[in-house]
Order: C-alpha cells, then sequence, then structure tokens
C-alpha cells in the first residue's frame, strides 16, 4: 500500500466522479493498484481555469476494468472517505514546493510533476492533509487523544502500518461536518439559495446551514456537489420533502404543503436556486434525483 496523487481535471476528458470512482488508462494501473487500500489526494493543476491545487482526500477501495470502455479501469473510492479540503492547497506555497518529494537531487521539479498518477511520501501526505484541514472554524483533535493521524507538525507523520488501519476513522464526524460547511458556504458565498438572503451575525458568522442533498446515514458524501446552503426554514423544508430542486435547479413545491402561498413566498423571485459562484461546485443530477424520488412528498 501507498499514498498517492490523483490528478483531477474539473474539464476532465475522463469519466472521473471524484467521491466514488476515478478512470484511468492501462499506463497508469500499477502506480493505481499500489494505492488500494491507501489513501491519495486529488490534484488540480495549475494550467486549469480557478486550479484549485491539491483540493481533496480520498480512500481507494480497489480497481475494476472499466465495463464502458475498453483499455480504462477505474479507481473506485471507499464510500464516505472523501473529503473536499477547507482550504486548497497551492502546489507551490510561500515556503517552496509543497510536494517535496517531486524535486530532484539538484533541488528542481522533477518530470513526475507531469504525471497523472504518482506515490505520495507520507510525509508530504501528513503535511498537505494537515494544511487542506487547518481553518479557524475547525480544531482538529491532538493525535494523542483521538484517531487523527493526519495533523501531526508542519512536516506531517510518519504513518506506521498499524496506524494506517485505524486511517477510515481519522477525520472525526464533527471535523468533516464543519469541513463541509465551510466549502458549501464559500461555494454559495455564503447566501441562501433558496430565499437568496444572506444575513452575517455580528459574529461575523452566516446564518445559513450546509446542507447535504443526499443525506450522510444515506450513503451521501461529504463533497460539494451533494450540498447546498440552506437558512434555518428552508433546510428544514428540505429535509423534510417540502421543497425539492429539479435537474437545471428549478425549486419545486411540494402538494402537499398546508401553506403553499407562505411557502413560496420565501423562494426568491428566479425561482431557481441562487448559486453557486463556479458552476462545478453546482448539485449534482444524480444527488438532486436521489433527494425527489426517495424525500420530496410529490
Amino acid at each position: 500500500m501507498a499514498f498517492g496523487v490523483f490528478i483531477h481535471r474539473a474539464d476532465s476528458i475522463y469519466d472521473d466522479s471524484p467521491a466514488h470512482r476515478y478512470q484511468f488508462p492501462s499506463q497508469y494501473l500499477s502506480r493505481v493498484a499500489k494505492c488500494v487500500g491507501d489513501w491519495i489526494i486529488y490534484y488540480e493543476p495549475t494550467k486549469v481555469p480557478l486550479a484549485r491545487g491539491y483540493f481533496a482526500v480520498a480512500k481507494v477501495d480497489k480497481v475494476v476494468p472499466d465495463p464502458t470502455a475498453d483499455g480504462m479501469f477505474l479507481a473506485l473510492i471507499v464510500p464516505g472517505s472523501y473529503l473536499d479540503f477547507a482550504d486548497p492547497v497551492p502546489f507551490i506555497a510561500t515556503d517552496g514546493i509543497t510536494e517535496t518529494g517531486l524535486l530532484n537531487a539538484m533541488g528542481r521539479i522533477s518530470g513526475r510533476a507531469q504525471a497523472a498518477v504518482r506515490a505520495l511520501s507520507p510525509g508530504d501526505f501528513g503535511k498537505i492533509v494537515a494544511l487542506g484541514l487547518a481553518d479557524a472554524d475547525i480544531v482538529l483533535p491532538r493525535v494523542d487523544t483521538a484517531q487523527n493521524e493526519f495533523a501531526e507538525g508542519d512536516q506531517g507523520p510518519f504513518i506506521h502500518e498499524e496506524e494506517r488501519q485505524r486511517l477510515p476513522q481519522l477525520i472525526p464526524r464533527i471535523v468533516r461536518d464543519r469541513v463541509f460547511r465551510r466549502v458549501v458556504l464559500r461555494a454559495y458565498d455564503q447566501r441562501c439559495a433558496v430565499t437568496g438572503l444572506k444575513l452575517i451575525n455580528g459574529g461575523g458568522r452566516a446564518e445559513v446551514t450546509a446542507a447535504h442533498v443526499r443525506p450522510v446515514e444515506s450513503n451521501g458524501p461529504d463533497i460539494v456537489n451533494n450540498g447546498v446552503a440552506l437558512s434555518g426554514t428552508a433546510h428544514w423544508m428540505f429535509d423534510r420533502g417540502l421543497i425539492t430542486v429539479s435537474d437545471d435547479l428549478e425549486i419545486v413545491v411540494s402538494r402537499q404543503v398546508n401553506d403553499r402561498d407562505g411557502v413560496e413566498g420565501l423562494i426568491n423571485k428566479t425561482g431557481r436556486l441562487i448559486g453557486p459562484l463556479v458552476g462545478r461546485d453546482r448539485p449534482h443530477p444524480a444527488f438532486l434525483e436521489w433527494h425527489r424520488e426517495n424525500v420530496f412528498k410529490r
């Protein structure tokens, strides 16, 4: 087993869904196979518009041939392991290159930096994840008091084999929730996507919450495309199936609502979700369909 970096572009020609699968050609099979059972970091290169750098972490479950494409393979991601970083990590930071394992003997960036799949040292892995989850609103537990091997100093931890077995539990639910909130609220500029209101209290905290379209308890991942920023009332209605969203982001009101005029009065004048700021962050149709089929009251 080994840590790795998977390059993923928002405009990728491959059939990727970072929280579920990573498609790749046979030339990378041996490299990806080494990551099975271990953790990888997703990276978006700087040449992509609005590139995110190192933007998420996930665990590889297994590798299978792609049944839809000859010569292609799929790295399947362990359900629930994917997590967007609260703050994407740049390829080059103020103190130099982030992924130090890419430096050659002369201290220059080697050709390995162009590889779509590459090995990642435990030290670089720990450093990148610690930076990605570092946030004023997120207090990571100490390594000696909780099951979290990702944050231990600036250079990252040396991860022993027995510690790898505990890595699926390394990010407590409370931390995942706070990271998810940060990512979703940033995507929607801290504005309720249903009402359009952007309310900030005296302490600078947004009134909106980060709602999962497909809930965690129903195998919904902590990915921005499975989230939407909602005010308290809108969140309550969404979770109880009184409102839902079509694939083109139109807000749909249930016929079972007992105060239809009141509910429709809460919806912004466009009748559609407001945001997200970047198109790639919009709710994925698969999650919206799940909500319509399993939560929405017709």
